[in-house]
């Protein structure tokens, strides 16, 4: 379309259409004056000429038209093609430490704290395009899942895959965190986070946990701790039956606060407690509001002239005028 996604240079130059009707005044006012005429007692003599010198004032009008294109073309049409290119100038590092014991099959976050965990990450992780990500799982020992990948994809997947009963039962807070510093510590990355998730006490592993928070401050890794579970009891794996599922009963929430705190004022983080779904929700939220990846905006703006049509348009309608003007009305004129 000839006015579609439109803009004009030098739109004052519309201004200029207020002539055209001026000039349709002046050539009615004018048009006596310009033909010359004869006065006659009587025409009867005269053949008829037919309708043709009544269609005369087309040539006005297509010299108007032609005029009027040639404002349009002289304000400058034009669109306007504005793409971004967009670089990361400051990337942030991160691990996501997830205890994966049988404790995370506790049923105060719904389904249990271990699907909800992994709802609310895979969710962080999309909010985070910019930065490199990867996963440590731990229980009575850790492992890395997924070293840090700016493969959004491949952390995804990892996380889905993440269950219940691939460590041996426990809680060693202290492997899981020294784990996670092992993959950040070769990082050239300006920030680099740890964000570790549990919903017990340390009692397993051979690393205690506030070493690895020294390792951490070496390293100049911060870390956010999150103590994951309601307040009082909850409905939690006690046993086996039969058929090798697990019988539930109500037990009381343990959670080290005071170790998760000095983990996380240690290495410069910040500790949360989650006790229930959208409580986890927010502080997952509120660490990607603190932890912002500074991105520099290139704007690239490209203008693509569309006056020539116009010129043109005007080009046509003043060869018509002319062609006209000597062929079919060069009698009349």
């Amino acid at each position: 379309m000839m006015f579609e996604n439109v803009q004009y240079a030098n739109p004052d130059l519309f201004w200029l259409l207020l002539l055209l009707p001026l000039a349709v005044l002046w050539y009615f006012f004018k048009r006596k004056e310009q033909t010359a005429s004869l006065k006659m007692s009587s025409t009867k003599g005269f053949a008829q000429t037919g309708f043709l010198p009544k269609l005369k004032p087309i040539l006005f009008l297509l010299r108007l038209l032609a005029l009027a294109t040639i404002i349009v073309a002289m304000a400058r049409p034009q669109t306007k093609d504005v793409s971004t290119r967009t670089k990361t100038t400051e990337g942030i590092d991160i691990v996501m430490a997830i205890d994966v014991s049988s404790s995370m099959l506790a049923r105060d976050l719904k389904p249990n704290r271990l699907s909800a965990l992994k709802k609310v990450a895979a969710d962080f992780i999309k909010k985070r395009p910019n930065d490199r990500i990867g996963l440590v799982a731990y229980a009575g020992e850790a492992y890395t899942k997924t070293p840090i990948t700016s493969d959004k994809s491949i952390v995804l997947s990892a996380m889905r895959e993440i269950t219940y009963g691939q460590l041996n039962d426990g809680t060693a807070i202290g492997m899981g965190l020294a784990t996670s510093v092992n993959r950040l510590k070769e990082s050239k990355a300006v920030s680099k986070i740890i964000i570790i998730l549990t919903d017990g006490v340390n009692n397993s592993g051979f690393i205690e946990p506030q070493t690895a928070a020294d390792l951490a401050v070496e390293y100049d890794i911060k870390t956010y701790t999150i103590g994951l579970g309601t307040n009082g009891n909850a409905l939690s794996p006690i046993s086996y039956n039969a058929d090798g599922s697990y019988r539930y009963g109500m037990r009381k929430v343990e959670i080290d606060e005071e170790l998760l705190k000095g983990i996380a004022e240690t290495t410069g983080g910040k500790y949360f407690r989650a006790t229930n779904n959208e409580k986890l929700e927010e502080i997952y939220d509120e660490i990607n509001k603190l932890e912002k990846t500074e991105i520099e905006e290139f704007k690239y703006t490209r203008f693509e002239e569309k006056f020539r049509p116009w010129v043109l348009l005007a080009g046509a309608l003043l060869l018509l005028e002319w062609l006209l003007r000597n062929t079919l009305f060069r009698s009349f004129i």
